[in-house]
């Protein structure tokens, strides 16, 4: 019974903290509240949790890898692909070597390896806080999807490098052309299990569907256990779980779009990740702030065995090695879209030696979730059973470059996105509309034959051929307003802007004459969720 209480206290904190981000007059970024939700439960609550640093690595990080590769945009995995892969893969290594030899020479008590095991835990950035910070000053769409291909890959690399620097620490030893060998065994090993596994349990899953039917509960469930299956048969070869964690992700889609799953399936499963990904963020960090008491005494007495006695000197250590972080980043980004041709990197209309542009990339690197869930996962003891060197410390710095960059990019970016524009290829506009047409031209296609149809039969139609041109009509609409260009195809966007507003202001005054109704019992109850799922469903089209 004690661990369910400590289970539902800390869901009941994550839901808390949340309310009060959306309380608040100002943004406040919900990881922020979510800690300072779970330093008032280790100092005044009466539960304490001891963690299990392998169970929560594996608890916690499968299904948000996971879920970050499945819903990361396949289409636009490869635009950019070469800023993105200097982001996340060669900034990620330059992040460890820079940031690890920084702090062994602040902290000379905490080893090399360690400060290299901080430095990797680091260098991930975390796109959903960033959005949480922009929730009030929307960032512009292109650079959101950069930042957050970014994260996915530096999510993958970061913790690779987390367990080599971990393992040099364990052991005391490490020898390049093993490790070398050891790396490409472990992505190349969890890349194919990870892919291996989502094509092998989706088909077995159609063809189970094909047999017997579909039902949405046992879907849900099998898209659950993938990323934990993944990752279990990835460590047990000695390869990288997370990589397979990711790859199975990516693959998700990809076999999806070979079997549609029913509609109430899908959004059924959404809702349950949705709430699987909001849960998993929210408890890192009200976990964290339930430690942070402690932390903050242990790294205390850490850093006064080096001579530096004294909170103040936590805080330098914080302060250094974020201001570290970002100028690293500044100077990797405005390198970056330097050396890397405009038609490769943002977009034609935007200068690479723009400063604003290049301090707000630097800006919304903040460290998140990953970057938590991997410093927490530091083993508590080396092999001949002494403490893990400097691990509180560890802990600490990490936390502080959080809270501290969370902090900075709350009130700095939002003054640097003020007017900077990034806007989509015209080459994206083309390629929606172009589907978007032929779409409503097989829709109409269809609706012509039926109409024809209905016309051979002995009977009156007169109904069923007014009932198809009003549908018709709609699709007409559509390949008549996708087929403009220039100015007329602008007045076009607005005029659906516009309509859209209208449509989504309607469905909410349908939603409060469907509450008043069922209030007055002149509705039962079943009518009503059936036509308050209808407005659902016409809300989130309309929203799209």
């Amino acid at each position: 019974m004690e661990t369910v209480s400590l289970v539902l206290i800390l869901l009941f904190a994550v839901v808390v903290s949340s309310a009060i981000t959306r309380a608040l007059p100002i943004a406040i970024p919900a990881p922020i509240a979510q800690i300072a939700t779970g330093v008032i439960i280790g100092l005044f609550g009466a539960i304490r949790v001891t963690l299990d640093p392998e169970l929560l690595f594996y608890l916690l990080l499968p299904p948000l890898l996971f879920l970050d590769g499945w819903r990361l945009p396949k289409d636009s995995l490869f635009r950019d692909s070469k800023l993105v892969l200097e982001l996340a893969l060669a900034l990620v290594i330059f992040t460890v070597f820079g940031i690890g030899y920084l702090i062994h020479w602040m902290i000379p008590v905490m080893p090399l390896p360690v400060a290299f095991a901080l430095g990797a835990v680091l260098s991930p950035t975390d796109p959903i806080a960033v959005s949480s910070i922009t929730a009030r000053s929307p960032i512009p769409p292109r650079m959101m999807r950069i930042l957050e291909r970014e994260s996915l890959l530096n999510d993958a690399s970061g913790l690779v490098c987390l367990r080599f620097a971990v393992a040099t620490a364990m052991t005391g030893a490490f020898v390049l052309h093993e490790a070398a060998l050891q790396f490409v065994w472990m992505g190349g090993a969890g890349l194919a299990i990870g892919i291996l596994m989502t094509l092998i349990t989706m088909r077995a899953k159609e063809w189970f569907t094909d047999q017997f039917g579909e039902e949405s509960g046992p879907q849900i469930v099998v898209s659950l256990l993938i990323p934990f299956g993944a990752y279990i048969l990835a460590e047990k070869v000695e390869a990288s779980g997370i990589i397979a964690a990711v790859a199975a992700g990516l693959t998700m889609t990809f076999s999806q779009a070979s079997r549609q799953s029913l509609p109430a399936t899908r959004m059924r499963q959404n809702s349950v990740w949705d709430a699987l990904q909001f849960v998993g963020h929210g408890i890192i960090f009200v976990l964290l702030g339930e430690q942070l008491p402690n932390i903050v005494a242990n790294a205390e007495r850490t850093v006064a065995s080096a001579g530096h006695p004294g909170l103040w000197w936590l805080a330098i250590y914080v302060f250094a090695v974020t201001g570290a972080l970002m100028i690293l980043r500044f100077a990797w980004v405005w390198t970056s879209l330097k050396l890397t041709p405009l038609r490769g990197g943002i977009d034609d209309g935007v200068r690479s030696a723009d400063l604003k542009l290049v301090a707000a990339f630097a800006v919304a690197g903040v460290r998140g979730a990953i970057t938590l869930a991997g410093i927490l996962t530091l083993p508590i003891l080396l092999g001949d059973g002494t403490s893990f060197p400097a691990r509180d410390l560890a802990i600490f710095i990490a936390a502080g470059v959080i809270l501290l960059s969370l902090c900075i990019a709350s009130v700095a970016l939002p003054m640097l996105l003020r007017g900077l524009e990034i806007p989509g290829k015209p080459a994206e506009i083309i390629a929606e509309d172009r589907a978007r047409i032929a779409l409503a031209t097989v829709a109409l296609a269809t609706i012509n034959e039926i109409r024809d149809r209905y016309s051979m039969e002995e009977r009156d139609h007169g109904e069923r051929d007014r009932a198809t041109g009003r549908i018709a009509d709609i699709y007409r609409e559509i390949i008549a307003a996708r087929s403009h260009s220039g100015a007329a195809a602008s007045e076009e966007r607005s005029l659906e802007q516009v309509g859209r507003e209208v449509r989504l202001a309607a469905v909410k005054a349908q939603r409060t004459e469907l509450t008043r109704l069922m209030k007055s019992r002149e509705i039962s109850s079943d009518l009503m969720s059936k036509l308050l799922r209808e407005l659902d469903l016409l809300e989130l089209h309309y929203r799209a």
